[in-house]
C-alpha cells in the first residue's frame, strides 16, 4: 500500500499507533524490573523466585506467537490485535493489586498471552501497509522507537517503583486506549483467508521453507545470541570487575547504545535510497565483530561507550532490514505467519544465547564470551553474504 506522500511517512496515523502497539510490546519486562527488590522484599520471596514473573510472562509466546499469526492470517490482524491489547492491560494492571506472589504469577501469565502477538503482529501489520522504499522507513522508525522504549522504560518503572512496588504494573493500562486506537483509527488491509486450511498452511510453508527466508532466521537467532549472550548478561560484569562502574553507569551505557541504535534505525530510509540491503546488512555484521572485538580489550571506563555505540549502530542497520526483507518475501495472506515463527526464533536466540556464552565463561573466563560473540558476527557475515539477495 506505497503511495505519494506529501509529508514524512511518521505522519501518517496508522504507523504511529503501531509504533504505540511496539511501545506496549517491550512494556512487559523492562519497566517491571526495577522493582524487583521490592517485591522481593514485600511479598518475602527469594531473588530466584522474582525471576519467575519474567517466565512466567515469555513463556506463553513460546507456544502461542505461531498459533496467534495463523489466526491473524485466516481470521484478520485487528481480531487478534485488539483482545490482545486489552488482555495484556487488563491482566497487566491486576498485578498492582496482588498481594500474593503466586497470584501475582497467575496475572503475569494472562499477561503474557496478551503479550504473546504484539511483537509480531506490529511488524505484519507494518509490512501490510507499505511496500518498497516506505516498508524500509516505516521498519526503520519502529526500530527507532522500540530502542527509546528499551532505554526509556527502566528509568520509567524505577521512578514508578520508588512510589511502591506495584505502581509499574499500572503502566499496561495504556494498552486499553491503544487497543481502542487500533479499532477506531487503524487503516490496515485485512488478508481475505483461503478456504482450505490445508491450503493455507501448504502456502505458508513454501514461503517459510525459502532458502532466503531460513537465511533471515538464522541471522535473527544468531543476532539475538550476541544481544542477550555477551552484550547483556557480561557487559555489566566486565564493567563492575574490571573497572568498578555501579549500577547506575552499566545502566547509563546500555542507554547510550539503546539511542544509538534509535537514531540509526531512523536514518535507516534515507540508506536505503543510497544502498541496497545486502551491503548495509554486511557493514552490520563487521560493525558487531569490531564491538565483540574491542569490549574486552578497551582500557578504561570512558572508553567503553564506544563500541557500545558501534553495537548500537550495528542493531539499527540489522534489525529493521531483516524485518523489511523477511516482510517482503511473505504475501499477505501468509505475512502473520512468517512473522510469528520469527518472533518463536528471536525467543530461540533469547534463550541460548545466555545459556551458550555461560558455558563458555565457565570454562574460558568472560573474555572468551565476547571473542565467541565475535565468531558469531563472522557467521552471521558469511551466511547474509550467502543468502541475502538485492533482488528482493
Amino acid at each position: 500500500m506505497s503511495s505519494t506522500r506529501d509529508r514524512p511517512l511518521y505522519h501518517d496515523i496508522s504507523l504511529r499507533i503501531i509504533f504505540a502497539v511496539t511501545l506496549i510490546a517491550i512494556m512487559g519486562v523492562s519497566s517491571i524490573t526495577p522493582a524487583f527488590p521490592k517485591i522481593s522484599g514485600q511479598l518475602n520471596v527469594s531473588p530466584e523466585q522474582v525471576g519467575l514473573l519474567i517466565t512466567v510472562f515469555t513463556l506463553p509466546g513460546v507456544f502461542l506467537t505461531a498459533i496467534l499469526g495463523v489466526f491473524a492470517d485466516r481470521f484478520g490482524r485487528k481480531t487478534i490485535l485488539v483482545p490482545s491489547l486489552f488482555l495484556f492491560g487488563l491482566a497487566g494492571a491486576a498485578c498492582a493489586f496482588a498481594r500474593e506472589f503466586h497470584l501475582l504469577l497467575i496475572f503475569r501469565l494472562l499477561q503474557g498471552i496478551g503479550g504473546a502477538s504484539l511483537g509480531s503482529l506490529n511488524i505484519t501489520i507494518i509490512g501490510d501497509l507499505y511496500s518498497g522504499h516506505e516498508r524500509s522507513t516505516a521498519m526503520g522508525y519502529n526500530a527507532s522507537v522500540l530502542s527509546i522504549g528499551t532505554a526509556s522504560y527502566p528509568v520509567i518503572g524505577g521512578a514508578l517503583a520508588g512510589l511502591g512496588w506495584y505502581f509499574p504494573f499500572f503502566l499496561p493500562l495504556l494498552a486499553i486506549p491503544v487497543g481502542l486506537l487500533v479499532i477506531f483509527q487503524l487503516q490496515n488491509p485485512e488478508p481475505e483467508a483461503e478456504t482450505y486450511l490445508r491450503t493455507y498452511l501448504r502456502n505458508a510453508w513454501h514461503s517459510i521453507k525459502q532458502q532466503q527466508v531460513i537465511g533471515i532466521f538464522l541471522l535473527f537467532i544468531a543476532t539475538f545470541i550476541i544481544l542477550y549472550g555477551p552484550y547483556l548478561s557480561y557487559i555489566p560484569f566486565l564493567i563492575e570487575e574490571k573497572f568498578r562502574g555501579s549500577s547506575f553507569i552499566i545502566g547509563l551505557i546500555f542507554s547510550i547504545g539503546s539511542f544509538s541504535t534509535a537514531i540509526t534505525s531512523s536514518q535507516l530510509g534515507r540508506l536505503t535510497q543510497r544502498f541496497r540491503p545486502r551491503p548495509l546488512l554486511v557493514i552490520a555484521f563487521v560493525l558487531y565483530l569490531i564491538s565483540m572485538i574491542a569490549i574486552p580489550l578497551i582500557p578504561s571506563l570512558f572508553l567503553v561507550p564506544l563500541p557500545v555505540i558501534i553495537f548500537g549502530i550495528a542493531q539499527g542497520l540489522n534489525i529493521p532490514n531483516l524485518q523489511t526483507l523477511l516482510a517482503g518475501y511473505a504475501p499477505l495472506n501468509q505475512r502473520a505467519a512468517v512473522m510469528s515463527i520469527n518472533g518463536m526464533v528471536l525467543r530461540l536466540g533469547q534463550t541460548l544465547g545466555p545459556v551458550i556464552m555461560g558455558v563458555i565463561f565457565a570454562l574460558s573466563g568472560i573474555r572468551a564470551t565476547f571473542f565467541a560473540g565475535g565468531a558469531v558476527a563472522l557467521l552471521m557475515l558469511i551466511i547474509g553474504s550467502s543468502v541475502i539477495q538485492d533482488s528482493n
